[in-house]
């Protein structure tokens, strides 16, 4: 089952954020479970190349490519589409304006310029044919929005009306700084604003993520409180926390100290 008909029918999917162009890291993808992978492009090296190759061997797993650009361009958006990603996700969205445009890129490629502004503004008709072929050119494509700040949750009712959307991306780093509460993740402010976006995006019929590389029960609690698409961790976090725990099991069990304290530990992306 695709991962959009999935979350239509009310199922929970799960993924994880996928950085690594190894073409071995989508079999363990699969193995592990998940339904779809997230490549982010905004925060790391990952070029258009990588990214293809990324999104074509997760596709080959049965996973769906997510796939994050680095700004709200809807041309970037469609490079996605056409490289292999299901999915996209702009980032810090707070218009409506930029949502429609994503929504435009995702639902009507290849339509685009003035035609497709005429018909995003309800302003134009498209022929019973054009709009046969165009569902069935993006079917099963994804329109994701990031919402991660205090101005995009001042107007969430509005920005989550947009005809195309179909999801919600919350980012707790960047919305923990607008909220001026800087990675503290257990504030009453913070939960109480990823709460309400949460109630706000399953009120209006759509799925919702939030992305932690902390403790599986950080997701568990916000999948109580209505999150039905798990992206939990990075690969790069998880080889880490796996690889200090075991070596650090390794040296306490034949004496050896470690030269290592928590202190040198890596710390742990929220994005």
């Amino acid at each position: 089952m695709r991962m959009l008909d999935k979350l239509k029918s009310g199922k929970n999917v799960y993924g994880t954020c996928y950085t690594s162009p190894a073409p071995g890291w989508a079999q363990v993808l699969k193995s592990a479970g998940l339904d779809f992978a997230f490549i982010d492009t905004e925060h790391t090296a990952l070029d258009r190349s990588d990214m293809s190759k990324m999104c074509q061997a997760a596709s080959t797993y049965g996973i769906t490519p997510i796939v994050r650009i680095p700004s709200p361009d809807p041309y970037l958006a469609c490079q996605c589409i056409d490289a292999g990603a299901k999915g996209v996700i702009a980032p810090y969205l707070e218009s409506v304006g930029q949502i429609r445009e994503l929504a435009g890129a995702t639902k009507f490629r290849p339509l685009k310029g003035e035609i497709l502004q005429e018909v995003l503004l309800g302003e134009r008709e498209l022929s019973a044919e054009l709009k046969a072929y165009l569902e069935n050119y993006n079917r099963g494509n994804l329109c994701i929005a990031n919402i991660e700040s205090v101005p995009a949750m001042d107007k969430l009712d509005e920005l989550l009306s947009v005809p195309g959307l179909d999801g919600v991306f919350i980012g707790p780093h960047d919305l923990s700084i607008s909220l001026g509460i800087p990675e503290q993740y257990d504030h009453p402010e913070f939960e109480k604003a990823v709460k309400y976006i949460i109630h706000t995006t399953r009120n209006k019929g759509l799925s919702i993520a939030i992305h932690f590389s902390l403790e599986a029960e950080r997701q568990i609690k916000w999948v109580k409180e209505g999150v039905n698409m798990i992206v939990h961790s990075v690969d790069r976090t998880l080889f880490s926390q796996k690889l200090n725990a075991d070596i650090n099991a390794i040296k306490n069990a034949v004496g050896d100290i470690s030269d290592r304290n928590s202190e040198g530990q890596e710390a742990l992306p929220v994005v």
